[in-house]
Parts: structure tokens; sequence; C-alpha cells
């Protein structure tokens, strides 16, 4: 080989190390599988929901979507997680619910919702049911309060997390009652209703309950929702019982803060899609969860108003965890 064309490959080989980060930067996304983080355990009705929403999203985008549990802190710690990464590259990406919005008001936690993540989209609102075992002895809610204020501190009230707003709003209903429960807190759904229909817990206050209620192992006493629900038309809200609580509660996708709005822009356009599907929509009718979508704007706006409304919240009625 010629002095020449040694010179030639050695300049060639140093202008495609030279390109190379910029080839690679300029590979389409997805190019690689995405991973979604679901902070809670399997089995329960945020795996079936997010499952079937992560397979229609991943047709449209060319790549496969693989669901992460990482359960922990009520559903906090696995989504808390994507606040601590340094890099945002659209590969990670988790579900939001207001757990995590609240964490940092009722614990000492090292991120901030309003500004350390990208907010992709809300998909969906969470109705919380007020359940309890087929065969248990309360017909009513009212029944079961009366029974409550007879016995304080006698009825176990379950609920995911010791700080969900669903804990949160069983302690006020119990107040307002002026009754005491016995809280207690759960990793998961799947894990509160086998307590449930076991007997080792008397009610669950929590959403997620439609397959369990229409399979018959479980009765639905009362909404925490503005309305009935079409499917459950005699059941009533705890609202139209006499107290006025109703909990507003949607979920949707996050990302890293600092996500390039390119790539944020693709997976809201494929999610957005994927919200749509057919599989997906049963999945949350099965759950008893209400299609509400947002875009990033309007979810990021959410976020930080609430966040604002929970601290609030949490200041007048004086709640601390155990």
């Amino acid at each position: 080989m010629t002095a020449t064309a040694s010179t030639r490959r050695a300049a060639l080989a140093l202008m495609l190390a030279v390109l190379a980060p910029f080839a690679q930067a300029a590979d389409p996304y997805p190019s690689r599988p995405i991973q979604l983080v679901v902070p809670f355990p399997p089995g329960g009705s945020f795996d079936g929901v997010f499952r079937a929403l992560a397979e229609a999203a991943s047709r449209d985008l060319g790549q496969p979507i693989l669901l992460m549990h990482k359960p922990g802190a009520g559903g906090v710690t696995g989504t808390a997680q994507l606040a601590a990464m340094g890099e945002a590259d659209g590969y990670t990406i988790a579900v939001m619910h207001n757990s995590v919005i609240r964490a940092p008001l009722v614990q000492k936690m090292n991120f901030d919702p309003r500004k350390d993540f990208t907010y992709l989209l809300g998909v969906a609102n969470l109705v919380t049911g007020i359940t309890v075992a087929a065969d248990a002895p309360w017909k009513t809610l009212p029944d079961l309060l009366d029974d409550a204020k007879k016995r304080p501190g006698q009825i176990s009230w379950g609920n995911v997390g010791a700080i969900s707003i669903n804990r949160i709003y069983a302690e006020r209903l119990a107040k307002l009652a002026g009754a005491k429960l016995n809280m207690v807190p759960f990793k998961g759904g799947n894990e509160s209703f086998t307590a449930l229909i076991g007997h080792h817990l008397d009610v669950y206050g929590d959403p997620g309950f439609g397959a369990q209620v229409q399979g018959g192992k479980v009765r639905l006493l009362a909404l925490f929702s503005d309305k009935r629900l079409p499917r459950y038309a005699s059941v009533p809200t705890v609202r139209e019982t006499g107290y006025d609580l109703a909990i507003e509660s949607p979920v949707g996708l996050v990302a890293p803060k600092g996500l390039d709005p390119k790539i944020a822009a693709r997976l809201q356009a494929a999610f957005t899609k994927a919200a749509g599907d057919a599989a997906y929509l049963q999945q949350l009718d099965l759950f008893d969860m209400q299609p509400q979508l947002m875009t990033g704007e309007a979810y990021t706006a959410y976020a930080r108003a609430q966040y604002d409304r929970e601290a609030k919240m949490l200041a007048e009625i004086g709640f601390k965890p155990e």
C-alpha cells in the first residue's frame, strides 16, 4: 500500500469517526424498544389497561413497548425514579397519577412534580368505588358508617398506599360521619381484593373494582364520583348519601424532564392514536375507568394546579402520614 493510499484511508477513518455521532443522532426515533414503567404490581387494573395501550402505540411506533412493574410507596417509587434520570432520550416513560404529584407534600422526596417530568399526555380518569365482600353485612354506605360509629377502629378499610387520595378521602368521610376506621395500606389492587374477598379486609376504597363487582365477588356500596355510572345505575355517589366528597383522579404518561420536543410529539401522537384502540377501550370499560385525553400542555398545567390544590387541602385537614 502506498503512503498516499494509507493517508487517504486514515483520513476516511477519521471522517467516519467524526460523523458517527451525527449518523446515530439522525436515526429515526424510535430505533429500539421503549420501556414503560408501571408503578404498581402486575395483575391489577393498571397492568391490563396500560398493556393494551402500549400494544396499540407500539404498532404506530414500530417498536415494542415493554411494561416494567416497579411498585413501591403506593405507586410513587417507580414513576419518581424518572425524576432522577440524568438524560431523557424517549426510551423510558412512566405512568403518572396524583399520588406522585402529592408525594413531596406528605413525605420527604427529592423531586418536584411541577418541573422534574415531561408531561406527555393524560389518558384516563379513575373512578373510586367503596366495595365490600359480596356476603358482607353492609348493604349501603350508611349501614357501613353507622356500624363504624358503633365500633370505633374495628372496621378495616384498605387502599393502595398510605398517601393516596382515596385514603385521604376515606379519612375525610369517616370524620364527617363521626366514625373511626382502621386504615390498611396495600401494594396493589390484586392483593387488596384477595384480602377483601377472603374476609381479611372489611372495606376497599379504590379504583379498578369493575371486574370484581361484575363477577359477583364484591358489592359496590357507593362511588366517589360526580355522577352515577350507567353500568351501576342503582349505586349512589357518596354525595348522594349526604357527604360532599368527590375525587378527580386522572392518569397519564410522563418522561424525564428535558425530553426533545420532537420525540415528545412522536410519543404523544402514537399514544393519542392508541387511546382510540378497541382493545384498550375495552380494558378501560372492564375496570370502570373513563377515557380522558389531555394534551401534554394541558396535563402539565393540571399537575401544577393539582399540586397547589393538594397543598391547600392537606393543610386544611391537617393530614399527616403514619
